[in-house]
């Protein structure tokens, strides 16, 4: 007479076969992948700050998360850090801080900015430029006017123009990089 099949201690299931594992690990690697681009794609971003425009805020070789569905719930705000497509070449991606929102007028008089005939307390702005003037601009709709902090050292919407809503890529929320200067970028 023969005993049967010999129960195995445990689970009461059988080893995974190489195979199945060797499955299972691809299609995890394959979740990720997936799950990866669509983060990058329409939720978070990564972007390094190249230059001294948004100084003393942010510094050349910066690395910074750049959340890309903040816009889509709400509109931007005034004194927001946004990174976007610049409107001369859409291949480049600038970083500024937005001054302007559509409907606003915007002048600047010896360095000071004014928005709606109001002066704009900038804290961030530890180089203003105090001779610059720029004429009084109203915001189309559907744009901004973005200025970099560092006034004396920024190409921005006094030289290329408006930023359309549509260029914005995301909001800068989180310098990751270096560890020294982690944080929210104010």
């Amino acid at each position: 007479m023969s005993a049967g099949p010999v129960a195995m201690e445990g689970s009461g299931r059988s080893k995974p076969s190489s195979r199945r594992a060797v499955r299972e690990i691809a299609e995890t690697i394959l979740l990720a992948v997936v799950l990866a681009f669509v983060v990058r794609g329409f939720v978070v971003e990564t972007f390094v700050v190249l230059g001294p425009s948004m100084e003393p805020t942010l510094h050349d070789l910066e690395r910074l998360f750049v959340n890309k569905v903040g816009y889509r719930l709400q509109s931007p705000s005034r004194g927001d850090i946004i990174v976007f497509a610049y409107p001369k070449d859409m291949n480049r991606d600038f970083i500024k801080r937005i001054i302007g929102l559509p409907g606003d007028t915007v002048e600047i008089k010896d360095g000071r900015v004014y928005v709606n005939d109001s002066f704009l307390n900038e804290i961030y702005v530890s180089y203003p430029d105090n001779h610059a003037n720029y004429g009084k601009v109203s915001v189309p709709p559907a744009n901004v006017f973005v200025l970099g902090d560092n006034r004396r050292n920024s190409e921005d919407s006094r030289y290329f123009g408006f930023v359309p809503i549509t260029n914005i890529r995301g909001k800068a929320f989180l310098i990751y990089w270096p560890v020294s200067r982690f944080g929210l970028p104010q």
